[in-house]
């Protein structure tokens, strides 16, 4: 998926820059890309990973729904943060601070005996993440500064993340087959090895405006206000921890929490998110439209990777194989968008982008238990393809919009959004899938109450339940199981596809066909 790091259009003071760098700039989006690349892998790296992941830990659905989500969650909020953070005190100095917090979180993770001690070490993986992605962009401008070679430097480093989320599935399927679930993240740590000093030796240092007060209210605010509102939303689904009134207070809270963030934004001379950008209408949807593209793919990629495995039967790597259309779709979706730009225009681009996703997910309705290899393949790589297209296009929609001298705030709301988006994607359509799951699950004649309960947590659990009773009850329970999971995945798609298509028409209206600087021709 193609994201685009929190960018500050201000000049750089004079010398941060050197010509040591510049010769350099070429090994500096070799590293810059790589360090994107594991942020990205990150964020999907355990949807492969889910089923032996509840074997071992044996999380709740609440539970698994964090150890998944919570990394996007945290990232998003943060990226704003930690963006005017390196404006003022440096962005070399905190990518270098995001690759230690990195790679230690990523051993702890790798070493969690406890779903809590889990969703702990996924929390500081968000914080080395949102702490090394903002600079990644904003440094590639500084040092690239011929127009011609930026051009090419931008699109290998979009590539780079159109394919990281969309392989993040491979890589976790690669190495749950051969090793266990927790070398998913223990990877990260001798390739941070390598990185940190590579970026300590050819990083320049850079400063935007240190006079600029860092507002610490308004990091709060944004934080906990988006961490409660996805903590409600998961317990009104599930009510195990809290009960629903008490979640649905959270939610409110998490809701009064944004609401007190927006307007502070409003009064403070130098806010941390532009919100009187959102006045602009076209703005506006070009922000919608990356939020519910990145939604449906990221939340309908976790779904679509248990259908595979605990549905239909694969392994971690043969499911990881099976949905490889759509890394390949994403990655030509991100190389060729440019030039569907150019030829359409924005509003043809980015209002097609999403109806051809909608249009994709549309043939998942009517899948069961049976085999279906082409169509399967088919809609991953029309899903891939029409994010990515529309991505572009919306990110194009939203540069556009934006006045030049607020350019650098248009970036981070539009960051923030791609971020948001992946972590909202996995709450809302996991609880979803938790509601509608649980009550078509109905009691199996000779299963306990105990693992019966256990079995409704999720489909992962009720397949690890299934395995430790042994006997024909267990195959009872594992179809009943499977039944109910269709069920609740062809709910997460109606909502999606009504979501992107009523996104695709509002785009059709608002967004204009061209950019004012565009060619006709």
């Amino acid at each position: 998926m193609i994201t685009f790091g929190v960018t500050d259009s201000r000049a750089e003071p004079a010398g941060t820059s050197t010509d040591e760098h510049r010769t350099n700039r070429w090994s500096i989006l070799v590293l810059l890309c790589f360090s994107l690349l594991l942020i990205a892998v990150d964020a999907t790296v355990l949807h492969i990973a889910v089923p032996a992941l509840t074997a071992a830990l044996e999380p709740s659905a609440v539970e698994l729904l964090w150890i998944i989500d919570v990394y996007s969650l945290v990232v998003a909020p943060l990226l704003v943060t930690f963006g005017t953070l390196g404006d003022r005190y440096g962005r070399r100095r905190l990518v270098l601070t995001g690759y230690v917090v990195f790679g230690i979180a990523s051993a702890a993770a790798a070493m969690a005996g406890t779903p809590l001690a889990l969703i702990v070490s996924r929390v500081l993986l968000g914080v080395g993440g949102a702490m090394i992605m903002p600079a990644t962009l904003s440094i590639l401008r500084q040092v690239f500064t011929d127009r011609r070679e930026r051009a090419i430097a931008l699109g290998v480093w979009s590539a780079v993340a159109a394919g990281g989320a969309a392989i993040g599935p491979l890589v976790g399927g690669v190495l749950v087959e051969h090793a266990w679930w927790g070398a998913v993240f223990l990877i990260n740590v001798p390739i941070l090895l390598v990185l940190l000093p590579a970026a300590a030796r050819l990083l320049p240092e850079s400063r935007g405006r240190p006079g600029h007060r860092w507002d610490a209210m308004s990091a709060a605010l944004s934080t906990l206000g988006i961490l409660a509102l996805a903590f409600g939303l998961k317990e009104a689904g599930s009510g195990h921890l809290l009960g629903r009134p008490a979640a649905v207070l959270v939610f409110l809270c998490g809701a009064g929490l944004l609401v007190w963030f927006v307007r502070r934004q409003r009064r403070l001379p130098y806010p941390l998110l532009e919100i009187g950008l959102f006045r602009d209408r076209t703005f506006s949807t070009g922000v919608a439209s990356v939020l519910l593209a990145v939604f449906a793919l990221v939340g309908l990629q976790l779904m679509l990777a248990q259908y595979l495995q605990l549905v239909l039967g694969d392994s971690p790597l043969q499911a990881a194989v099976r949905m490889l259309p759509l890394m390949v779709a994403a990655i030509a979706g991100g190389l060729t968008a440019a030039h569907l730009l150019r030829r359409c225009g924005l509003r043809a681009t980015m209002s097609g982008g999403l109806a051809l996703t909608a249009l994709s997910l549309t043939p998942t309705l009517t899948w069961g238990t049976e085999q279906h290899p082409v169509m399967l393949a088919l809609c991953f790589a029309g899903i891939g393809f029409g994010v990515e297209v529309a991505l572009l296009a919306a990110s194009d929609t939203i540069m556009a919009a934006a006045p030049e001298s607020r350019a650098g705030g248009a970036a981070a709301i539009e960051e923030t959004a791609y971020e948001l988006g992946a972590g909202l994607g996995i709450a809302v359509l996991g609880t979803i899938t938790t509601i509608v799951y649980a009550p078509a699950l109905a009691s199996v004649a000779g299963v306990p109450q105990g693992p019966m309960n256990q079995a409704r947590q999720s489909l992962a659990a009720a397949a690890h339940v299934a395995e430790r009773l042994g006997g024909p009850h267990s195959a009872i329970l594992l179809r009943d199981a499977r039944a109910a999971f269709i069920a609740a995945l062809h709910s997460t798609v109606i909502v999606s596809v009504v979501l992107l298509s009523l996104t695709a028409v509002v785009a059709a209206f608002l967004v204009p066909r061209r950019t004012p600087d565009d060619d006709p021709s």
